[in-house]
């Protein structure tokens, strides 16, 4: 998409699965507005604006009651965007911050005492996990003392090569995107397999977000990306969330978010699972005030 074009579709179908009470949209970002909230130098892409207000917006039309916005590398290390939309959010919106693996306490609590419940690092290539792991595991303690999760995304074929920091943290760990797995491989290839392998031998400490279908499937139907979240929604439910991913930057093509709800009802097929995965599975991860 070209610089500064929209990302996201301003008017996505109204979906026709009716959602729980406080589902939890877990993986949303905010963007800009640019005037107030510049983009980091070091970002490649540029997307338009997506501020709090299109996304509290989207959240009304689909039926949501709470969400986590993460911080994207739109904005690099500087959190405000997510923070103003956070205390904007009537504490239905929380956080996960960007932070160096270096970053001072003090700046932890303060992310902390703002609502960030979590930060997030991204191993898309053998070098980032080569350089940053041992690092990224050194800072779990510190984020055990402020209740704080570790947050990865992770391509694929890396899935193998961090298994120590996903088995060693101090906190939970939650993995982006299902990893990013290649949905066409089908569930029997070895990055999935991987993944499940960490869901499996971590229950109490590893959670996948069910979000990307539309990114690990080429299919304009999503039906693979949506069939491997439905199996680890049937075999790890106390270890799922999921979310829309909006508004979807880096992308090949404007996923309409009304169908990403509607994917639920095959992803979760009974209201009980939607409920789990939508409701007290975020309710437990992000601890979220009662209403």
């Amino acid at each position: 998409m070209d610089a500064r074009e929209p990302t996201w579709n301003p008017q996505p179908r109204i979906p026709a699965l009716a959602l729980p009470p406080l589902a939890c949209d877990a993986n949303v970002h905010v963007f800009g507005p640019l005037a107030r909230f510049p983009f980091d130098a070091a970002s490649a892409i540029r997307p338009g604006d997506a501020p709090k207000e299109a996304l509290f917006a989207l959240h009304r039309r689909l039926g949501i009651g709470r969400c986590v916005i993460v911080q994207s590398l739109v904005h690099g290390f500087d959190n405000r965007a997510v923070q103003d939309a956070i205390a904007t959010g009537g504490g239905r919106y929380l956080g996960v911050a960007l932070v160096p693996a270096d970053v001072p306490d003090t700046e932890l609590a303060r992310l902390a005492a703002a609502g960030f419940r979590g930060v997030r690092f991204n191993f898309m290539t053998a070098e980032a996990v080569a350089r940053d792991a041992d690092a990224v595991l050194a800072l779990t303690p510190r984020l055990a003392r402020l209740q704080m999760h570790l947050q990865l995304q992770i391509e694929g074929p890396l899935l193998r090569s961090l298994a120590r920091l996903v088995e060693e943290s101090a906190v939970p760990v939650v993995i982006d995107h299902m990893g990013r797995v290649d949905a066409s491989q089908g569930p029997g290839h070895a990055d999935f397999s991987a993944l499940r392998a960490h869901l499996r031998d971590g229950p109490d400490r590893v959670l996948v977000k069910l979000s990307g279908i539309d990114r690990i499937s080429r299919r304009a139907d999503y039906a693979d990306g949506i069939e491997l979240a439905a199996l680890l929604a049937a075999e790890f439910p106390a270890q799922c969330v999921w979310g829309t991913d909006w508004p979807h930057p880096n992308h090949s093509h404007i996923p309409d978010d009304g169908a990403l709800v509607d994917a639920l009802a095959r992803i979760a097929p009974s209201a009980a699972l939607r409920e789990q995965i939508l409701v007290r599975n975020p309710q437990a991860l992000y601890r979220f005030q009662p209403d």
